[in-house]
Formats: structure tokens, C-alpha cells, sequence
């Protein structure tokens, strides 16, 4: 099922429109949230900081994938659209490493 998941997404066989706004900017924006919460509450307990890096940065081969993944679907669609998900899809990355 899990496997799944990712390879319907890597070989391009999920519509880019569901990849990029519910995957990347619905599910992976909340679950950037619930890890940068998480890593406060760790913080705030006082817990060593190699911990609460690791828990704030735990998302971010999944956030790479899903970059990865709509880049490779948009390719393959083309057009200005799909121009707009991959520049989209790459800023959000940026943001969710800065952030």
C-alpha cells in the first residue's frame, strides 16, 4: 500500500494537480507543522538538540520526494501550467527546509 503510494507518484500515474495541491501543499505542509511543533515541545522539554533537529528535519527526504515526483509529472505534461507546479513545488521545498 505504502509502496504503492510512492511508486504511483515517482512513475507520474497521480495527476499533477492532486500531487501538488493535495500531497505536497495540503499533506506535506501539515505534516512539516506537526513536526516543527513537535521539535518546539522537544525544545522547550529540553531535550538534546541533535534530537530536536533530527524531528524538525525528519520530513525533509519526504518533502524532496514530492518535489522530485511533481517535477517528473509535470515534465511530462508541459506547458505553462506545469511550469507554474514545478517552480511552485520548488519554492515550497525552499520553505519547508528554511522554515
Amino acid at each position: 500500500m505504502i509502496a504503492d503510494f510512492f511508486r504511483s507518484r515517482w512513475l507520474g500515474e497521480v495527476p499533477v494537480d492532486r500531487l501538488f495541491w493535495r500531497d505536497m501543499m495540503l499533506v506535506g505542509t501539515v505534516i512539516n507543522i506537526a513536526s516543527s511543533a513537535a521539535a518546539l515541545i522537544l525544545l522547550g522539554l529540553k531535550m538534546p538538540l541533535g534530537l530536536v533537529l533530527a524531528v524538525h528535519f525528519a520530513p525533509v527526504p519526504y518533502n524532496v520526494f514530492l518535489t522530485l515526483a511533481v517535477w517528473r509529472t509535470a515534465e511530462k505534461a508541459g506547458g505553462a501550467r506545469a511550469s507554474l507546479f514545478m517552480l511552485g513545488s520548488a519554492l515550497w521545498l525552499i520553505a519547508t527546509i528554511v522554515a
